[in-house]
């Protein structure tokens, strides 16, 4: 679900044909990493990156600044935890907070969209497509993210206009 994203610019109700035409960014936030997915809005379509392994933020957002400048998104998608049953924590606060950089460093327009069960599922995912283990440590954060940015298409695919 698509969450509300004030001072973001752009409108939560927008259908996918309306989106400004061109690559999104998607981001699953976490402490010590972060998981890149990138995707189009012509194909609808998101594929995992790259995982940021570095701790500091100098370092995250150096990676980011040249993914950016690399991509050129028409617009960011941060993944928003929540506890289950939707009630905030951490890692939303955390992640809010995120994607309140981004938008200030980059002048991007960013979506908030839930990301519950985003990391389960690409895990699974990742086990049915028999990747060992010790490969799904390194990849499971970009697989998450391509989970978001899919989410986010498919919402978007199917917004009343």
């Amino acid at each position: 679900m698509i969450e509300e994203s004030p001072g973001y610019d752009l409108p939560v109700e927008m259908s996918l044909q309306q989106l400004p035409e061109g690559t999104i960014l998607a981001f699953d936030f976490g402490k010590k990493r972060i998981g890149v997915a990138v995707g189009n809005t012509l194909t609808a379509f998101a594929r995992p990156l790259e995982t940021i392994h570095h701790e500091t933020n100098t370092q995250r957002f150096s990676i980011i600044g040249k993914m950016i400048q690399t991509w050129q998104p028409v617009l960011l998608v941060v993944g928003l935890p929540r506890h289950i049953d939707g009630t905030p924590h951490e890692m939303t606060h955390l992640s809010r907070r995120f994607a309140q950089r981004l938008h200030g460093r980059f002048s991007i327009p960013i979506v908030l969209m839930d990301e519950r069960y985003t990391s389960q599922t690409a895990a699974i995912a990742l086990r049915e497509a028999a990747v060992t283990v010790q490969k799904q440590k390194s990849i499971l954060d970009q697989v998450a993210a391509q989970q978001i940015l899919q989410s986010f298409f498919d919402e978007k695919k199917h917004a009343i206009t």
